[in-house]
């Protein structure tokens, strides 16, 4: 990237996952990208983001760096901050508050990354939510469940993402051993978990509600039904992602909601991905996030919608006016079908080669538009938990869901083949 561009600039804090499709879509508008790395190191957890395509890079690893890397940052007259993936949130807040741009802003910077505080926030909102309880023990954990009364409960780390350490508990036994688990655990992002959260058991089907605003003014890019697996542990494990028909009865409902919950957590800039049950009760908050959504594929929503989320984002923050003229207040359209297929693996070793002949039988079936290895060659295959262990990821479109089912069979029949272990 020429450093001496003359272009806008914008600053992306975290570009992992997806969010290097920022890039791209600000280079469209013709602005230039800056990242902000907010720790020392990349996030073990997770594949480094692909710096390249940026202008210039920075690290702001911890409180006594943020006043040097404002001015720095200050220096290139930015338009906007925004958060690449969850870890960069709270930075991007702060980032963006102190330069004087566009901003979600500090003081409910919690609500969005804390799942007890989020939950809490949108209770007092007047929304409907699960009732909770922080335990920095497994023994009040399960003093709580006993109370509660009523099982399954939800034990899970109070901030992380992507059902990482996630349980569904039937028993005080079950309470214990999960609160133990996540108590000696690491978050995705490497933190530790100092305390767990406790919460009643939403039943319900759970969805995906995925949004972009710019100045409270909000677009629904697309909302998907999760359909999971239960492993034998109790963890549920991510399969499809079901795109929804926007107009269905139940689609408005969770979108209602989640316009809700934006404005009750201070979303007013930039993209949300919440994850929402419906209830016999109505909606209710599993979480949202300030940030893409990390299954987000930018072709395979252009072909359902005309546009993607990150393409939004992109003029939301660089021509907030034009974003607002042409998206406030709209809901996807609905082209065709599209499912994601998050493929799930019981195998474990060395990955030493990943067959290129099975991973082309996959991409030629009629429903499969693109095929993201997530295990190649030199790296460690482990049995599906999450999502972070999932091998594979598919993407599907096609003109009936019965067609995209039937490709969905053959994937998980060819997918084990595709990894060779050492």
């Amino acid at each position: 990237m020429n450093a001496t561009s003359a272009a806008p600039v914008v600053v992306v804090v975290d570009g992992y996952s997806n969010s290097g499709a920022y890039v791209g879509e600000f280079a469209r508008l013709g602005v230039d990208a800056l990242h902000v790395q907010s720790t020392a190191e990349f996030m073990a957890k997770m594949v480094p983001p692909d710096l390249s395509g940026y202008r210039e890079t920075f690290v702001c690893a911890g409180p006594d760096a943020v006043d040097a890397t404002v001015e720095r940052l200050r220096a290139h007259a930015p338009v906007a901050v925004l958060a690449g993936q969850e870890p960069g949130v709270p930075l991007a807040d702060l980032l963006s508050e102190r330069l004087g741009l566009a901003t979600n802003g500090t003081a409910k910077s919690p609500a969005r990354r804390d799942k007890f505080t989020m939950i809490e926030t949108v209770r007092a909102a007047g929304l409907h939510c699960a009732e909770q309880f922080l335990a920095g023990h497994p023994d009040a954990a399960t003093d709580w469940a006993r109370a509660h009364g009523r099982y399954p409960v939800v034990v899970k780390p109070r901030s992380s993402s992507s059902s990482d350490n996630v349980y569904v508990c039937r028993s005080e036994a079950e309470v214990a051993e999960a609160a133990r688990a996540v108590l000696a655990g690491i978050t995705m992002y490497d933190q530790r978990n100092t305390d767990v959260l406790v919460q009643s058991y939403l039943d319900g089907t759970e969805y995906i509600v995925d949004t972009v605003s710019a100045d409270g003014q909000h677009t629904v890019c697309g909302v998907w039904r999760y359909d999971k697996k239960l492993l034998p542990s109790g963890r549920p494990v991510y399969d499809l992602d079901v795109l929804q028909d926007p107009d269905a009865p139940h689609v408005r409902a969770l979108i209602g909601y989640v316009l809700k919950v934006l404005d009750a957590l201070g979303i007013a800039h930039g993209p949300g991905h919440a994850e929402v049950i419906m209830t016999e009760s109505g909606p209710a908050l599993v979480e949202i996030g300030a940030r893409l959504n990390g299954n987000m594929n930018p072709a395979h929503h252009e072909e359902f919608s005309g546009t993607n989320p990150a393409r939004l984002a992109a003029l939301a923050y660089a021509r907030p006016a034009e974003f607002t003229a042409r998206h406030g207040g709209t809901v996807y359209p609905k082209r065709n079908e599209a499912v994601v297929h998050n493929v799930a693996t019981r195998r474990s070793g060395r990955v030493s080669e990943v067959d290129q002949g099975v991973l082309d039988k996959i991409a030629a079936l009629p429903t499969v538009r693109e095929v993201v290895v997530r295990r190649p060659a030199g790296t460690d295959l482990v049995p599906t938990v999450d999502l972070m262990t999932s091998p594979m990821r598919v993407f599907h479109s096609g003109a009936s869901h019965a067609e995209i089912l039937a490709d969905h069979q053959v994937v998980e029949q060819l997918a084990e083949d595709a990894f060779r272990l050492a």
